[in-house]
This record gives C-alpha cells, structure tokens and sequence, in this order.
C-alpha cells in the first residue's frame, strides 16, 4: 500500500496530483525547479506495485527484488533508476533477539520509491525530519538516500551497544565462580547470541560495498557534491562492523574458555570420585578377607580381633583422605 506520497519543491512540501503520472509530470516540469516526486508503500502486492512501476519505468528485475524481498544489501544501477537494498535491524530486549528487516530504494529522474518490509524501518521519522531541513531536502532524491542510509547506520550503532551490554552480561555468567551462577545453559546462550550477531552482520557486513560506491564519484542519480556525506555513512558502518567482528570474536573465545572450564570441572569431578572410590575399597578389601570361610584364620579366635580390624580400615581410609586432600582431591 501506498503510505504517504508528496511533491518536495525547493525542500519543501507540497501536496500533488493523486495520480503518479501527473504527479511525477508535475515534478518534471521545466518550472519545478528541484522538485522530486517522494512516493513510500509498505508491503505492496504485485497488483498495487505494477502501477508505480510502470509510471516510474522500473526495471522489471529490481521489481522483482523489492516484491520478494529477502535480498542482501546491495546497490544496482539500471538504465532510468539506481536500486538500493538495505536491512534495518531492530532489538528487542525482552528476549535478547535481533531481527533484520528490508528496505529498498529506488532513485531516478525526479522521483524517489520506498518500499518498506516490516515495521524497523525509520522512514517515517526521516520523512519528518528532512521536511524540518528544507536546506537538505532541496538536493533532491540523493537526499533522501543519505538520510536513510544515515538513520539505520545510526540506528546499527545502537543495537551494536545493546548487544556489548549482553555480551558483557553473557561473559559475567559463563566466568562465575563454581556455584554462584548458573552455568547448565551457558552453551546454550552462547550459541544463541552468535547466531544473533550472525543476523546483525547479514545486515552491516553486505553494505559495506554499496556504501563504498555512494562515496565515491560516478554513480548515476546521485549528486555530484553528495560524496563527503556517504563517505560519513561509510565511516560509520566501518565503525559498526569492527564492533560485530569483535563480538564474534569474543563470542568464540568465551565459548572456548567454557568448553576448557567443563573439561577442568569434569576431571575434578572425576577425581573425586577416584579418591573416593579408592577410600572405599581398602575396607572392602578387608572386609571381604575376613568375610572368607577358610578354617585356619589366625585371627579368628583373637579376642580383640573385631575392634582391631575395624580401626585398621578407619586408619586407612583417614590416611587415604588426608592424602587426597593434599593432593587437591578432595
């Protein structure tokens, strides 16, 4: 469906035909100056879509990109319009999940199309706040490009922030001392969180290129001075994929670290039980001799035989243990 849809002359708002084609005229008349026809839709059907993009001339294959969706972020440059996907991400912290959305932007001859899939997509607070920046908004569709790309590049900041909070949270956790926390999950999580970051960098990682692109000279569509504030975008999302690649890095640390800290609980575990095992059996040993029916036992007929033997297996098990324990056994 078609969200919002307005003439931008000289930065400023206008409202315009309801039909696109004399909309899209009207912004390409000769005394329209700057103006540029901004239409967004959000989710549209094939029906609904086939009707903008035959008034815009969209080239059938980037249409078939944006009803699909599920595309990686990339940047197309076709004959009458430039094709740009890009995935807003959102955080929810009550379940500790990142999710990626899509966006796509098409970019042409006095017209911009938005089409938004999902609902982290910011587009609505970029529309208000470039109609408060008439100054910016009068350099015309590359405008809104930036504006986009500049919000959700932001916006990967701040779920990268939120994401060092848990990690920081997750590695409290797993390096609790034996017993104060609860470490029967830690696995668990720790796998969960990578495969959180792995979708936050499906996201960031692919846009580098296009990002790389905007900034530099020679791209179609784009204006010829716009290449200082792409080249910003770009620094910020070198910034935010240096932030993913070192919580991944840390993630397969900490999991390594958890791993080896098992391993070492096990082998105590193991240990101890060794040690009392062997306690264990010296009075079994001794028990199981006098337990014989053999009829020549020397003890046997000693007075003091019973109270000695059970002292011999008490000493024996007390030295046993004294050992163990020396030992870091016990």
């Amino acid at each position: 469906m078609i969200v919002d849809s307005a003439i931008y002359r000289d930065g400023r708002r206008t409202e315009g035909p309801a039909d696109l084609s004399d909309a899209l005229d009207e912004a390409r008349a000769a005394d329209a100056g700057d103006a540029f026809l901004w239409v967004g839709l959000h989710e549209p059907t094939e029906k609904e879509f086939d009707l903008v993009s035959t008034q815009f001339g969209l080239h059938p294959l980037a249409v078939e990109d944006a009803l699909r969706a599920h595309q990686r972020p990339k940047l197309e440059v076709y004959d009458d319009s430039l094709f740009v996907v890009i995935k807003p991400v959102v955080y929810e912290p009550e379940s500790d999940t990142v999710s990626a959305d899509e966006l796509m932007v098409f970019i042409g001859d006095s017209f911009v199309v938005t089409v938004r899939h999902g609902e982290s997509a910011p587009l609505a607070a970029v529309r208000h706040r470039l109609e408060a920046e008439p100054d910016v908004l009068k350099h015309g569709p590359t405008a809104v490009l930036y504006a986009v790309s500049d919000a959700i590049v932001d916006h990967y900041i701040d779920v990268g922030a939120e994401l060092q909070v848990d990690l920081e949270e997750l590695e409290a956790q797993v390096f609790a001392p034996s017993g104060t926390g609860d470490s029967t999950n830690s696995a668990a999580r720790i796998y969960t969180f990578k495969r959180q970051v792995l979708e936050f960098r499906r996201a960031t990682g692919p846009l580098t290129s296009p990002m790389t692109r905007l900034a530099s000279a020679g791209v179609p569509f784009v204006h010829e001075h716009a290449q200082p504030f792409f080249r910003d975008v770009s620094d910020h999302l070198t910034r935010v994929n240096e932030l993913v690649e070192g919580l991944d890095r840390l993630l397969s640390d900490i999991l390594a670290a958890h791993l080896a800290q098992m391993g070492v609980r096990q082998n105590d575990d193991m240990r101890k039980i060794s040690a009392w095992a062997a306690m264990a059996a010296v009075p079994t040993m001794v028990a199981g001799v006098y337990g014989m029916n053999f009829a020549h036992m020397p003890e046997l007929h000693w007075a003091w035989t019973y109270p000695a033997v059970i002292a011999l297996m008490g000493c024996a098990v007390f030295g046993l243990h004294r050992l163990f324990k020396r030992r870091g056994w016990l």
